[in-house]
């Protein structure tokens, strides 16, 4: 047994051994290729240590002398189990007892201030809603004034929370700098026209509820916080997806609007007629708001089929209905024009982009089959990228959020090509500009044996297949997306080197592609990674095993061009010179040639 034992341990001091052995040599690879690859992360930083693990309270014995359930209180912690590790956190309301309102809000990027913005625009469309309804219409009784007024204080409070907490402490612009001092910040509102209008919103009227009693127009001024409307506006539009659909929403709403203000109006013209004193008005039968919205809905639509007026006032009053209903509904239905037109752009400018296309193809007779060809890619590009040519959306951003854009897309892929590892990385940066994405169709073939290479693809989505054999349709292998093949092609002198293998297309294939003119122009910038990259490539070209031709033959990818042969008339006239034997210049010449052959071997 003992000796058994003796034998376990030293088994296991032997896997420990060999374990360590293994992760100096892991260890030891990743410097000697941080060396050699300034660019590539390293895995090697000492990781923060995280706080040890604590039994709970329960498992802890309690000292001496101490309750059981008095230990408990005093060691009573919080955890939170993620992976195998378990980290303290506070409760929920000592968190929030903890939370420190932010100093400046950034009114653009901050979507707590957003949701604010709708409590406060909730409480406006409470008062421009319910307003003239409680004036107009008799639903405010002195059996529910109490409720009435509880939600009218409620929506004060949230405007005066608006200006005391949000307002004065919105960042801003000036002179190309983003202010954040408080001091600064709270005169900046105190001097804009907002002020002016939150401290007019909130006029003090209702003190003469005392005198006239509760007359909801004394409410009026809460309805000129509009500017806190529009400013909703647009943020909600800056971040959501499908903006037109809220502003289809917001222009059906402008409409409803002043149909309910028309119903109104309606009543309150009824009421001072005499509500059935003529049959213009209404009659008070059913629900009041109802048959009046009806009303308010046929006059400024222009339906018809609605009674003659018959006093003067009710004649004033319809005309200004006919005249005020032609006007808004043309405003309305031009700007839900607009809203559609907006909404749909990108796709009508793909239609006639499309119909220009098979226009085109029908007046020179394309046969029927690239016909169809065509119409695929355009309707899967649009419906795949969502737009016909990237480079059209983003030329009108500036040079650096191109770039930022660019390395969000781009960078994971390129970063992983082995030939690119270890140059500059501003350079990289500028070559992720010159990218352009094409998608290419089932059985689309994207380079063919024998073409000389001058472009290097980037597998976006999609599959291709190396194709090669006696047949030339042998499937070597098949890319996924993040693959990356020619990139050799990129650096080989002699005017490009040539395909070797059929790629094609296995289903639809996106792929980023960068010219070779395009990246020479790029190195002219940066010598050092120009001299890397050509190092790098003859060494990619010695692994990949290519026969090589003395004579250089067209299908070998030449990094150095071989050093001419010597002619045949010359070496004729050296073979002449040792035949005879002399010891003139020929002879030499002939020494010297034979010299360098033995060199160059």
């Amino acid at each position: 047994r003992i000796g058994s034992a003796t034998s376990q341990s030293s088994a296991v001091i032997n896997d420990r051994l060999q374990e360590l052995v293994k992760l100096f040599k892991e260890r030891t690879e990743k410097v000697k290729e941080k060396l050699t690859d300034p660019d590539v992360t390293s895995d090697d930083e000492t990781p923060v240590p995280s706080p040890s693990k604590q039994a709970p309270a329960e498992a802890q014995p309690p000292p001496p002398g101490q309750e059981p359930e008095a230990a408990e209180a005093a060691e009573d912690e919080h955890y939170c189990e993620m992976l195998c590790c378990m980290f303290k956190y506070r409760p929920w309301l000592d968190r929030v007892k903890n939370y420190q309102f932010p100093s400046s809000i950034d009114p653009l990027t901050n979507l707590m201030y957003v949701l604010w913005l709708f409590f406060v625009v909730l409480a406006w469309n409470w008062n421009c809603w319910l307003i003239p309804v409680r004036w107009a219409f008799p639903y405010q009784t002195p059996g529910n004034i109490h409720y009435w007024l509880l939600m009218d204080y409620l929506c004060d409070l949230i405007y005066l929370l608006d200006i005391v907490i949000f307002q004065i402490r919105l960042q801003f612009v000036r002179g190309g700098d983003i202010i954040s001092d408080k001091k600064a910040m709270k005169e900046n509102y105190l001097k804009s026209q907002r002020f002016k209008m939150d401290v007019m919103c909130l006029l003090p009227l209702d003190f003469f509820y005392f005198k006239v009693g509760v007359n909801p127009l004394l409410r009026f001024p809460r309805c000129l916080k509009y500017m806190a409307f529009f400013e909703f506006n647009n943020r909600l539009e800056a971040i959501l997806s499908k903006a037109y659909i809220y502003r289809v929403i917001r222009t059906t709403a402008y409409l409803l609007y002043s149909l309910h203000v028309n119903s109104c109006l309606y009543y309150w013209a009824s009421a001072y007629e005499g509500l059935g004193s003529t049959t213009w008005v209404y009659d008070g039968e059913g629900n009041s708001y109802i048959r009046c919205y009806y009303w308010a809905v046929k006059t400024l639509i222009t339906i018809g089929g609605l009674p003659d007026p018959k006093t003067l006032f009710e004649i004033v009053f319809q005309l200004l209905n006919y005249f005020t209903g032609v006007f808004a509904f043309s405003v309305m239905i031009g700007q839900m024009r607009d809203v559609v037109g907006a909404a749909t752009a990108g796709q009508t400018y793909y239609r006639s982009c499309m119909d220009s296309t098979i226009k085109y193809m029908n007046f020179y007779k394309i046969p029927r089959a690239v016909q169809n060809r065509v119409k695929t890619w355009y309707e899967y590009t649009w419906h795949s990228q969502g737009m016909l040519d990237e480079s059209e959306l983003l030329v009108q951003l500036p040079d650096k959020m191109r770039l930022d854009i660019a390395i969000d897309v781009n960078y994971s892929i390129v970063s992983k090509v082995a030939l690119f590892q270890g140059c500059d990385r501003q350079m990289i940066f500028d070559m992720l500009k010159r990218l352009r994405s094409v998608v290419y169709l089932p059985n689309d073939y994207v380079c063919k044996k024998g073409e000389i290479g001058r472009e290097m693809y980037i597998i976006q989505a999609g599959q291709v297949q190396v194709l090669g054999g006696a047949d030339g349709k042998t499937v070597l292998v098949t890319l996924k997306a993040g693959s990356v093949f020619g990139e050799i092609s990129l650096l080989a002198a002699g005017g490009g080197n040539r395909r070797t293998a059929n790629v094609v297309a296995h289903g639809f294939a996106n792929l980023f592609i960068l010219d070779k003119k395009d990246l020479n122009e790029i190195l002219v910038h940066y010598p050092e990674s120009q001299k890397l990259l050509r190092r790098k490539a003859k060494k990619m070209l010695r692994n990949n095993n290519k026969p090589k031709d003395d004579k250089g033959g067209p299908g070998d990818s030449i990094i150095i061009p071989p050093r001419p042969s010597t002619p045949k008339l010359f070496q004729a006239a050296l073979a002449a010179a040792g035949k005879v034997g002399g010891k003139g210049r020929l002879a030499h010449l002939r020494w010297k040639l034979k010299e360098l052959k033995a060199m160059q071997a």
